[in-house]
């Protein structure tokens, strides 16, 4: 793609930038091959670390991109290479269209004929009812959430009593085949963190990998505490009490470490963005629910597509597009801060940033 102005919005304010092809590249040269796409940024649970239980602002529905657009976006984004798109929330099982969105985001193709692969993170509790058109629509990968596997901690971290649903949930994905199949727990002080072994074992039992993360300053009430937060090397302590952990090589830009467990075949993975940020490898860029592109999950600018999709300029050409994606790639910095003692925290709660 040859050079064409674009105008831009950023923080309101507009932008002139000169559209370049080729792959979206930093300024710190990290490639970016990797966009997650929030599709709506409501949920079925309140999990205490990311929203509040009642007084939510949803997003405004005449805000939301449509199918059309979020296709758009993606195609834009694969042909500058962009090769896999991870569905996320709020839930994205919410989304009425959600079989309708696999579909068309799995049949696009890169510059070389190749598929892009399809990923989704969710809460499980429509899976059952949904899993199979999904496998048929194209869906590649799943991570699915489960922070604890007792009833009563369950329904007070989530303020919802659905266990069952998520259980239920995590057994369809596992019966259904797709690997490697991922659970993810939040690793809390006082909450969770004496399940560290138990939630292992329980992810040996289903063929998945379970991912410990640790609690990042993403809930909507802002109420954050470092020193509350159970760190990786606290995390592999517990299960080093357990198994022999042995480090798995060749992370590439994955943001979970892994380690087999006595030798393997399972592994166990930590996403450590607090106590060790992985930045420097990051290849991943969001795109919001109401179509707003970030490069960092916790970056507090935003780059916004729906002018340039609905009433820009260019009305949505491919350039226009691809201009916003690389100026967002562009304004990437070079780590997410969060050491530092000028740190902000981003103003959108986890479920209306995406995962």
């Amino acid at each position: 793609m040859t050079g064409v102005p674009v105008s831009i919005t950023r923080r309101g304010e507009t932008i002139a930038q000169d559209v370049a092809g080729g792959a979206l590249v930093d300024r710190f040269g990290r490639v970016h091959r990797d966009l997650r796409i929030s599709l709506t940024d409501r949920c079925s649970l309140r999990c205490t670390y990311c929203m509040p239980e009642q007084g939510n602002e949803w997003l405004a529905r005449s805000s939301i991109l449509t199918v059309d657009e979020i296709v758009r976006v993606a195609s834009v984004a694969a042909a500058a290479g962009i090769t896999t798109f991870r569905l996320t929330g709020g839930e994205p099982l919410l989304r009425t269209d959600i079989v309708d969105v696999t579909r068309r985001l799995a049949a696009i193709v890169g510059p070389d004929g190749a598929p892009v692969e399809l990923a989704m993170t969710t809460n499980g509790i429509k899976l059952p009812a949904l899993l199979p058109e999904l496998i048929d629509a194209g869906l590649a990968r799943l991570n699915i959430s489960i922070d604890t596997l007792r009833r009563d901690r369950f329904a007070a971290l989530t303020r919802r009593d659905r266990l069952d649903d998520v259980l239920a949930g995590i057994r369809a994905a596992a019966d259904a085949g797709l690997r490697p199949l991922k659970l993810n727990a939040v690793a809390m002080r006082d909450v969770n963190d004496d399940e560290l072994i138990e939630l292992v074992e329980f992810a040996m039992e289903h063929d998945a990998q379970l991912r410990f993360i640790e609690q990042m300053p993403l809930d909507a009430g802002h109420t954050w505490d470092r020193e509350r937060m159970v760190t990786r090397d606290e995390m592999l302590a517990t299960l080093s009490t357990r198994w022999s952990l042995t480090p798995v090589p060749a992370r590439g830009g994955a943001p979970a470490e892994r380690w087999t467990l006595d030798g393997g075949p399972h592994t166990v993975g930590v996403i450590a963005s607090v106590t060790a940020p992985f930045c420097g490898a990051c290849d991943r860029m969001r795109l919001t629910a109401d179509g707003q592109l970030r490069n960092c999950l916790f970056s507090t600018t935003e780059y916004d597509l729906l002018p340039v999709l609905r009433d820009g300029e260019h009305g949505g050409t491919d350039a226009a597009i691809d201009g916003v994606l690389r100026a967002c790639v562009l304004g990437k910095l070079p780590g997410h801060a969060i050491n530092d003692p000028s740190f902000l925290q981003p103003a959108r709660g986890m479920n209306a940033i995406g995962g």
